[in-house]
């Protein structure tokens, strides 16, 4: 049940470690860009952006000096080239820079950018931010072990993300979740429920409805809805288990609700064994690449002694696996996370034949 748990105020931004660095520059994730996060700090104005309802959407549009906005626009241009093409100019002159937001709501007080395509008025958004260690490794854990591949490129202090598409959890909760037919609220309960085992087993914390995105997806003869994480700040920081479990959430109580009163106990066992296998294969499919990503995690500063201690505490209690331990770091807490995953799952696949 929703029980409102409660979040450290401010997370430290944990700088990329030389380790770091050198697993995003084997990976390709690693680029020099054109203009970074303080660049566009420079700006000389902005107003509110309110959306469809004026309601205060906690962005503001910024304005640059005319002798700054030519540059940044040219340099924003370049940025989406890498992101989503080859980084040729070839692209450019097809590309506008419509809008620059800012948010100063969160630990990561991001820039938003709406690239339009002057030849069709095709748009999308990308958007650039402090880099962050704990930021990197969520997005690198969810590339790697959720359902959906994630692009994105770090430079030094900036990190540069695509726009995940989808409809935001608080609004579809509050818009569009009671217009639902009885089969789609049972595959959206269905969803939650391996979304939030999903998170657990990755250490995503803070999944209140606001940062996660519902994608319905048509099928032939129905509707398919499935979740989404789209912020990745609280990654492998807090103590309390709870946080990365986001059922415990009252932001989140409606879609508890469903999910209790409309899937059996056995079916919610069944449906947290699915993602637990399917977690384990991309595990396996991923071995060379996790085990590096893990060894610099290992190694890294990204959380406080005392979170880690109640962490592995918790765990073992929840496990009673007593490698969790010996742990000293956030990352060795997640390498036993996805180490006890992956042998339970290749244990009951043994015993199979």
């Amino acid at each position: 049940m929703a029980d409102d748990v409660k979040i450290s105020k401010k997370k430290p931004s944990y700088p990329v470690s030389e380790r770091l660095d050198a697993y995003l520059a084997k990976y390709r994730r690693n680029i020099d860009l054109p203009i970074f996060y303080s660049d566009l700090l420079r700006f000389q104005g902005s107003v509110v952006v309110y959306d469809d309802n004026d309601e205060d959407t906690l962005w503001i549009r910024v304005y640059y000096s005319d002798s700054d906005r030519e540059e940044i626009d040219l340099s924003l241009k370049k940025v989406y080239s890498y992101l989503v093409s080859d980084g040729g100019d070839w692209i450019l002159k097809y590309l506008s820079v419509d809008a620059i937001d800012y948010c100063t709501f969160g630990n990561s007080k991001p820039f938003r950018v709406k690239v339009r395509n002057i030849l069709n008025d095709n748009y999308t958004y990308f958007y650039i931010k402090k880099a962050d260690a704990s930021r990197i490794y969520g997005l690198e854990l969810e590339h790697m072990l959720s359902p959906y591949g994630l692009n994105f490129l770090v430079c030094k202090n900036t990190l540069i993300e695509e726009h995940i598409a989808g409809i935001p959890g608080d609004e579809f909760i509050k818009n569009s979740l009671d217009d639902r037919t009885e089969s789609e609220k049972a595959q959206i309960a269905k969803e939650f429920i391996k979304f939030n085992e999903r998170c657990t087993i990755t250490l995503l914390g803070d999944m209140r409805s606001y940062n996660y995105v519902i994608i319905p997806i048509h099928d032939f003869d129905q509707v398919v809805f499935k979740i989404r994480a789209i912020d990745f700040d609280q990654q492998s920081y807090e103590g309390n288990l709870k946080i990365y479990m986001p059922q415990f959430f009252k932001e989140n109580y409606k879609m508890v609700k469903m999910v209790q009163d409309r899937i059996q106990e056995e079916s919610i066992e069944q449906y947290k064994l699915e993602e637990r296998s399917i977690v384990a294969k991309r595990i396996i499919s991923y071995k060379d690449r996790l085990s590096a990503l893990l060894k610099c995690m290992r190694s890294d500063e990204l959380s406080v002694e005392k979170h880690i201690n109640q962490l592995k505490e918790e765990i073992y209690n929840y496990s009673l696996d007593k490698n969790f331990r010996t742990c000293t770091s956030m990352g060795d807490i997640v390498k036993n996370i996805l180490d006890f995953v992956k042998r339970n799952y290749e244990n009951v696949s043994t015993s199979r034949f």
